[in-house]
């Protein structure tokens, strides 16, 4: 009777638990994923390419040509308009105008909205009202931003010039209208409209950390800037390598609060990468010119992107 019972019963390695089915099991799972993989990635492939690469190839052809934007490219110059990018003052200020940005992004907007989101990732009274009150012009239109800063820049009857006329002497400054104050009212109305993006990343890593290892460091006597330095900032590191991303990339791609404010002057004194190829290459109709600042922009950004995941993110 045992043995007839036996006789009934699969192959150990095919019952629940056996190494066949296992084996099976593993095999119907990466079935599944491949069956998604198939279904998901046709789309996704498809629009990548309609709305990312064929625009980018574009470009890049449209950049061999003297072009004005209407029918045919048909003036053939090469690398001409490349060239007459790279040596153009502009595009230099411009240039230099971005890795300012850039500078003044990591060293002092994503500080100041650490410090900030460790303050406020406590709960206390008003902590949520000084959170929203922070972030509130991160959620403000770009354009709305320039274009509201523009009356506090106004010389003559904007908020600065009221201050100025109440403290000060002589008359109000004109930062928009200076070529060496134009750079510093921009940075001014960067750091105030994006900083509280990078502090709402910081209070969400926060609070990520559990409370127990802080708890545990003050029980070991550990001072409060020991607390932040050994426990708190390496907790934020992946959240901070991010921040510096974004900061990186927002910094080469500003558009929106530049046109507004000064549209890149005076002088070429504010020009960023995107508003001289705004200016530069549509507005005067060199549709050709624009697309070669176009390309240098997209290898900028593409190399750094590729660069920084590569080195800094590939453990993320």
């Amino acid at each position: 009777m045992a043995t007839g019972f036996a006789a009934t019963l699969p192959p150990p390695g095919l019952r629940p638990g056996g190494s066949w089915f296992r084996l099976g099991r593993r095999r119907t799972l990466r079935d599944r994923r491949l069956a998604v993989v198939v279904l998901f990635l046709p789309p996704a492939l498809l629009l990548f390419t309609l709305f990312v690469v064929s625009p980018v190839l574009e470009a890049g052809w449209y950049s061999l040509f003297n072009w004005n934007g209407y029918g045919s490219p048909t003036q053939w110059v090469g690398l001409r308009n490349y060239d007459q990018v790279l040596h153009a003052r502009a595009f230099l200020l411009a240039l230099r105008n971005n890795g300012l940005i850039i500078l003044v992004s990591l060293c002092v907007q994503l500080p100041l909205a650490l410090t900030l989101a460790i303050l406020l990732s406590d709960r206390f009274r008003g902590a949520l009202a000084l959170r929203l009150l922070f972030f509130l012009p991160y959620v403000l239109a770009e354009v709305a931003a320039g274009i509201i800063f523009s009356f506090v820049y106004d010389g003559d009857y904007g908020l600065l010039a009221a201050i100025w006329r109440a403290f000060g002497s002589g008359s109000p400054p004109y930062l928009l209208g200076s070529t060496s104050t134009s750079m510093l009212a921009i940075l001014i109305v960067v750091v105030w409209k994006y900083f509280g993006f990078h502090m709402m990343l910081y209070i969400a890593a926060l609070q990520g950390i559990p409370r127990e290892q802080i708890e545990a460091a003050q029980v070991d006597g550990a001072a409060r800037w020991q607390v932040l330095r050994h426990v708190i900032i390496p907790a934020l590191w992946p959240t901070i390598r991010l921040s510096v991303f974004f900061a990186i990339v927002g910094s080469m791609q500003l558009f929106d609060v530049v046109m507004p404010l000064t549209q890149g002057g005076p002088a070429d004194s504010s020009q960023t990468m995107v508003t001289f190829l705004y200016t530069f290459g549509f507005t005067r109709m060199r549709v050709g010119f624009g697309s070669a600042v176009g390309v240098i922009l997209f290898l900028i950004c593409s190399t750094f992107a590729f660069s920084y995941q590569r080195l800094v993110l590939r453990d993320e």
